[in-house]
Order: structure tokens, then sequence, then C-alpha cells
């Protein structure tokens, strides 16, 4: 029988990158069944990616477009709430994900030795399929309004793609070390994430905060994405490139700090699982 010997990464970040080669297939065996069982058991089922962002975009379009009079950057407020609704979305269904992946397979993490970090990684690519669907949507209601979209939005889209991924992933790794050990993170995280949402300009722009606080929102890598991709994709502004440079400083450093956290910890998972 072979003898395999477990050895310490050295190293800041203790990223082995040549066994998550080797583990490659794993991952792309968690991201398929994560995909299958996402709808599974339900009566609509995928059907849910389109529902769920057009749902939210009827409720805020009523409440804040229609009785709020809150400004849309002089388009229709439906585009403008479900364009960054699409991307809000994945990031706190990824993140949601990636927070709770260690405790939704302990069972495994308990049984067999696997790299761990392939669990939230791999729950961050799930959300990308309801993503894709929600983008074709969007497409959709562009048509119904006639209203063009601007073509710098497929140079710049699978950029915030990644922005988003790195900044889900990060924040997600850190959390799921936590979340093993204290439970108390699996149901504190959905009202953050609602908090969350309020801070960032998904269903107002920049332009109604205060230029003082400004600084506020750009330490959410979100508002960058959001606000970029409106640019790019309906030309509500001139595109900022400061924006988008900042956003991705800020979802690097969330993810580097993420996977430093959970490799230092990764040794007590099959412990307190």
């Amino acid at each position: 029988m072979a003898e395999i010997i477990i050895k310490p990464i050295k190293g800041w970040i203790r990223i082995d990158f040549k066994e998550l080669w080797r583990y490659r297939e794993l991952f792309y065996i968690f991201t398929w069944r994560d995909i299958k069982v996402r709808y599974k058991q339900t009566v609509i089922g995928i059907a849910w990616a389109i529902l769920q962002p057009f749902l939210l975009m009827v409720v805020f379009s009523v409440f804040f477009g229609s009785f709020a009079k809150i400004p849309s950057d002089n388009i229709p407020y439906p585009i403008f709430v479900f364009s960054g609704l699409i991307f809000w979305n994945y990031f706190s269904t990824a993140l949601s994900g990636a927070s709770n992946s260690l405790v939704d397979n302990e069972n495994i993490i308990k049984k067999i030795y696997f790299p761990r970090l392939i669990l939230p990684l791999s729950t961050t690519i799930t959300p990308i399929v309801d993503f894709i669907i929600a983008f074709v949507i969007l497409l959709l209601m562009l048509v119904y309004y006639r209203l063009s979209i601007h073509p710098y939005i497929i140079l710049l889209l699978p950029i915030l793609l990644i922005i988003t991924l790195l900044t889900a992933s990060g924040i997600g790794t850190f959390l799921s070390a936590i979340n093993i050990k204290y439970r108390d993170i699996r149901y504190a995280l959905p009202f953050f994430v609602q908090i969350l949402l309020f801070v960032t300009p998904v269903i107002y722009p920049v332009s109604m905060v205060s230029s003082k606080y400004h600084w506020l929102l750009l330490l959410n890598p979100m508002t960058g994405i959001i606000e970029t991709a409106r640019a790019s994709m309906l030309g509500t502004k001139p595109i900022d490139p400061s924006l988008l440079l900042i956003s991705a400083a800020f979802a690097g450093l969330f993810f580097l700090f993420g996977i430093y956290y959970f490799r230092k910890t990764e040794r007590i998972f099959a412990d307190v699982a």
C-alpha cells in the first residue's frame, strides 16, 4: 500500500498550487454537485434563478422607484436596479455558500483528506449559472425598454466577475474557518448581508451619497463593480478606472487575508467539525 505523507506548507499564504491542481477533478465534482442540487426538489427548478432577482427588482421598483422617487441616472429604474442586483446576488450567494461550505460538508472532512480550500472555492463558482441566466434577462429588458447596450461591457464583464469572485471567496473562506467552530456565523450572516445591501449602490446611485462619505462606499469592493458595470453597459456616466482599481485592490486584500486565515486554522477543522 502506498504511503502518503502530508507535510506543512511553508510561506505566508501557504497554498500548495500543485496539490490543488492534482485535486482539480474533485473541485469539478463539488462544483457540479452544488449546481445539480441547488434547485433539486423544487417545483419550478432553475426558474428560481430568474424569479429571485426579478421579484426583488419589482419590489424595489415599486417602493424606491415609484414611491420614494430615488433617481436612477436617467435610465428606467427597473433596469437600474436589476443591473446592480445581478452582481449583488452573485456576490451574496457565493459568500453564503463559501461561509457554510465546511459545516455543510463536515462528514466528508472527518473521513478523508483533500485540500479543504476546495470546498469554499468551489461554492463560489456555482452561482455563475444564476448570473448568466439573470444577465440574459437583463438583455431582454434592454430590448423591451429600447435601450442599447454599450460594447465596453463585453471587455469588462470577465474582469468584474473575477473581482466579485475574489471578494466573495476571500470573505467566504475567512468566515468558513470561523463558522466551523462558532456556528453563530451561519445565523448572523444573512442579517449582515441584508445590511450590506443597503450600503451598496444597488438601489440608489452613488451621487445620492454626500461626497464626504464616498470614501466609506469605496471600502466596499461591490461599489466599484456595480458602478463600473452600469457605466460600461448602460452609459450612465463615464467609466472611472480608479473605481475599478480600488475594488480590485480591496478584493485582492480580502482574498489573500481569507486564504491566509483559512490555511492557518485548517489543521483543526476535522477536530471541531
